[in-house]
């Protein structure tokens, strides 16, 4: 398991970005920060943790973009990013890279 997280609108790394991942509804298995390379590095040291079943990652994306000085509305159009997905093979390597902007997201699943 791993995660990439890259601001578009800046062409670099969101780092300081918060997240989280877990089952839906249960508490985070991991929760971390986007590094300076737009990784969340310690994520790799708990791939034992996701068996097979679904799993969300949780993005905080109004935050980090408040922290580094965007001007967002009282109510921003992306708060907390959900993203939900499944693994079906919990021997396989998932790679969630994350393209944002205070407008948008686009993921996909990599390293399959």
């Amino acid at each position: 398991m791993s995660v990439h997280v890259v601001d578009i609108a800046s062409g670099r790394a969101a780092e300081g970005l918060c997240l989280s991942i877990g089952a839906p509804g249960a508490a985070p298995i991991a929760e971390g920060c986007i590094d300076a390379r737009g990784q969340w590095p310690e994520l790799a040291a708990l791939s034992g943790r996701f068996p097979v079943g679904v799993y969300e990652v949780r993005l905080q994306v109004a935050q980090f973009y408040r922290q580094i000085g965007v001007g967002l509305p009282e109510i921003p159009f992306l708060d907390e990013l959900v993203y939900r997905f499944g693994i079906g093979d919990a021997q396989a390597h998932y790679h969630l890279p994350f393209k944002i902007t205070a407008w948008g997201v686009s993921c996909f699943r990599g390293g399959a």
